[in-house]
């Protein structure tokens, strides 16, 4: 195996002519495999050391890993590094259950809805001008398509309180470089979204976790982490929470926000599952307007290539600060994509697709409680599940089995904000386009659940 500190000899330059610097990177590992200089199991060199290397930023190195890890070429183990994968060979695609994407729902045609969708935006729209640079908040029209997409959960929202945004992780950047500074405390659930967790620790913020119970934070424990710490913000996920799947009940989404209001904290409520749900209560923006960020993405229950969310503003915000600090992260939403979305909202196609996520994702989690060890924590459409381990198991020494196995997972530690991480993992339902292959992978995996360490 290749020691981790001198593992480059894989490396050439990057050329600044030859497209963005992130894929180049892939292609050199593609290349090094294919050409016998990385072998599966290999470990690569810390994604620091390789953008000293290279003399490019960190996040050029992560999106690049990240790519990587997609099109199943290297496995991350948790406190371990990147590993080349020693998946099995087999036909088909890996059996990914790591990531957390809305599966193709059955009896739609994505493609022929996109085409379809794009010849009847360009018939009425300029296409010079979709290819252009767009500022501000996005068209009124495509901020009213957002306030429609989000009136079954919120009621009528006036568009001018709405923000499009490039995806949630632009928004959750945007946000935290608005509302804090280097240093600064922000309160998290202890378990939490790892988008949300890389972008305060890429701003330097102290993350400081509100212990809860099996309906959330707690109100005391935020009362009590408010006042020892300082902290004006206060991130979660109320509904069918990453990766535990808990959603908050009515009064604990109360005597949270009495207790926000009492300490006067602004809350960030990221939102990505309420439309899949179906069961929620009502948001935190609808019941504490005045403190809220409501970030709503289409990504999570759509398509991840949409790449459109919404941002409600907390009532009387000035969006201006806000979008000044989303034009520094992400400059502006893609404008086909957000044309795109909206004109799906309009015509009621959304809607559509997102009915039929919501039945395959119930297919999933029926096949999830069927072949998982009963332990698991679900919700009938949910896009993952959270699956505490036997106390023979440690969840590493797991995580590393299934890669062996051809299986990708995600540990506990992936989405702790602080303390020791659970025995637990995450398990994605939605990567893996066959049911029938995903319940191969499911069976796989819960043989080794159940077997010994």
């Amino acid at each position: 195996m290749a020691d981790s500190d001198e593992a480059l000899h894989w490396v050439g330059r990057l050329d600044p002519a030859a497209g963005p610097r992130y894929l180049q990177i892939v292609a050199q590992l593609e290349r090094a495999v294919a050409d016998g200089l990385l072998r599966p199991g290999d470990r690569l060199p810390p994604q620091r050391r390789l953008a000293e290397h290279l003399a490019v930023d960190l996040t050029t190195v992560t999106r690049a890993f990240g790519e990587a890890r997609e099109r199943g070429l290297i496995d991350a183990v948790t406190g371990r590094g990147s590993f080349i994968s020693a998946r099995r060979e087999q036909e088909g695609p890996p059996l990914d259950l790591s990531m957390t994407i809305p599966p193709a729902p059955k009896g739609l045609r994505l493609g022929e809805l996109m085409q379809r969708g794009i010849t009847e935006i360009l018939a009425r729209s300029d296409a010079d001008q979709l290819m252009n640079y767009h500022g501000g908040a996005g068209s009124l029209a495509e901020r009213a398509a957002g306030a429609a997409w989000l009136s079954p959960l919120m009621g009528a929202i006036p568009p001018q309180r709405i923000a499009v945004v490039p995806g949630a992780q632009a928004g959750l950047n945007a946000l935290l470089s608005l509302l804090a500074r280097p240093g600064d405390t922000i309160l998290t659930e202890p378990l939490a979204y790892p988008g949300l967790i890389g972008a305060a620790r890429q701003r330097a913020l102290s993350m400081v976790p509100v212990a809860g119970d099996a309906d959330g934070p707690l109100p005391d424990a935020l009362d009590e982490a408010a006042v020892r710490h300082g902290a004006r913000l206060f991130a979660l996920t109320p509904t069918l929470q990453n990766p535990t799947c808990i959603t908050l009940s009515a009064q604990r989404r109360l005597d949270l926000v009495a207790v926000a209001r009492r300490r006067d904290l602004i809350l960030i409520e990221d939102d990505p599952y309420s439309p899949l749900a179906g069961d929620a209560p009502p948001p935190l923006a609808a019941l504490a307007p005045e403190r809220t960020w409501h970030v709503a993405t289409l990504s999570k229950v759509l398509t991840p290539g949409l790449r459109t969310a919404f941002i409600i503003m907390p009532e009387g915000a000035d969006g201006a600060p806000f979008l000044a600090a989303l034009r520094a992260t992400a400059l502006m939403p893609a404008p086909l994509m957000t044309a795109l979305a909206a004109h799906w909202i309009r015509i009621g196609a959304a809607r559509d697709l997102l009915d039929g996520v919501r039945r395959e994702a119930a297919e999933r989690q029926l096949l999830a409680r069927e072949i998982l060890p009963e332990t698991m924590q679900g919700h009938p459409h949910a896009l993952h599940v959270w699956q505490p381990l036997p106390a023979h198991w440690e969840r590493n020494s797991l995580i590393e089995r299934a890669r062996l196995a051809g299986l990708g997972v995600m540990a506990a530690d992936a989405f702790s904000t602080g303390g020791t991480a659970p025995d637990a993992i995450r398990i994605a339902l939605g990567a893996i386009p066959e049911r029938a292959r995903l319940a191969e992978a499911l069976n796989l995996l819960a043989g080794l659940i159940r077997g010994d360490a």
